[in-house]
């Protein structure tokens, strides 16, 4: 008999749903979510970023884009600048978007102190200021995977968004703070 869904281990493979013909330099926002989605607010979500994505435009050029909500918390926003590059105003539209989303579904979407792991099968949230707590304490450590929220290209985003901790701009922070 195979395994119940419920115990196995959340699959972090998502490179299948980052489309395939977008430049490596496709620009990448990532917004995490203050908490998981629920299905229903996944379900209204999708449709809004599937519109946006679609009809997305800069000074009156349509925006090669893409949309997504990844893991029920992740939204990842991403335009392949080889036809036409995203401007102030169009990325205005897609803060509107997201401030939309926050609205409706009461959650915080730019909170960058909030840090995202993976412990225990699951995503977890961690406030910064409690970095050196939770490594102090075992509850992450140097090879817990973190989601590095700055990948700032669709490149970053397949090779540097979900790394161990010891290989992010974290890693920094915690040898500050190992004893000498």
């Amino acid at each position: 008999m195979p395994p119940l869904p419920y115990l196995c281990a959340m699959n972090l493979d998502f490179t299948e749903h980052i489309p395939a013909d977008f430049h490596p330099s496709s620009r990448v926002w990532i917004y995490q979510s203050s908490r998981l989605f629920t299905i229903s607010e996944a379900l209204n979500i999708e449709p809004l970023l599937n519109q946006f994505a679609a009809s997305w435009q800069s000074h009156g050029m349509p925006v090669k884009g893409y949309a997504n909500l990844l893991f029920g918390q992740f939204i990842i926003l991403m335009a392949d600048e080889t036809s036409a590059g995203v401007s102030g105003c169009s990325t205005d539209s897609s803060v509107r978007l997201i401030k939309q989303i926050e609205e409706m579904c009461k959650v915080d979407l730019f909170n960058r102190q909030m840090l995202a792991f993976y412990v225990k099968e699951k995503i977890q949230l961690l406030p910064l200021g409690q970095l050196n707590y939770a490594l102090e304490n075992g509850f992450i450590t140097p090879e817990t995977l973190y989601f590095n929220n700055l990948a700032a290209t669709k490149q970053d985003l397949l090779g540097n968004w979900i790394i161990p901790v010891n290989k992010s701009w974290l890693a920094k922070k915690i040898k500050a703070t190992q004893p000498a």
